[in-house]
């Protein structure tokens, strides 16, 4: 890719909309909402379906994310997909075809990471077509 932005994000809303238990797992839908700052600034809101074991974990999800806002100075949106399966990673992914105003084109992979503190940090590296 031959762009990248970084910074980090809040989760400004987390509200679960339904859980559903069975035998041998949880599955949850919830909406979640975000605040962007760094080379991505602005807000986001995220659909996401999860499914979890009786104890709670290993979770496995998927989600789109509507992210509107500015990217290294270009204002727009785009959606953002998130699969994770199991512990052994999330691949977050630009949906091709979903950037709008200055953002039209936009493909990229997002990386994110949690700190001990519980700081959320991003790393988009993209390119626009």
């Amino acid at each position: 890719m031959g762009n990248s932005a970084s910074g980090s994000f809040e989760l400004t809303a987390f509200e679960p909309v339904e859980t559903e238990e069975r035998a041998g797992a949880a599955f949850g839908r919830v909406r979640i909402a975000k605040t962007f700052t760094g080379g991505l600034s602005g807000a986001s809101e995220v659909r996401m379906l999860s499914v979890a074991g009786p104890d709670g974990s290993p979770a496995s999800y998927v989600a789109v994310e509507h992210v509107t806002g500015e990217l290294d100075g270009r204002a727009g949106s785009f959606v953002l997909q998130h699969t994770a399966w199991d512990t052994t990673g999330t691949t977050i992914r630009v949906v091709p075809g979903t950037g709008a105003g200055e953002l039209a084109g936009i493909t990229g992979e997002f990386q994110l990471t949690v700190d001990e503190s519980g700081t959320h940090a991003y790393v988009l590296e993209y390119e626009l077509g």
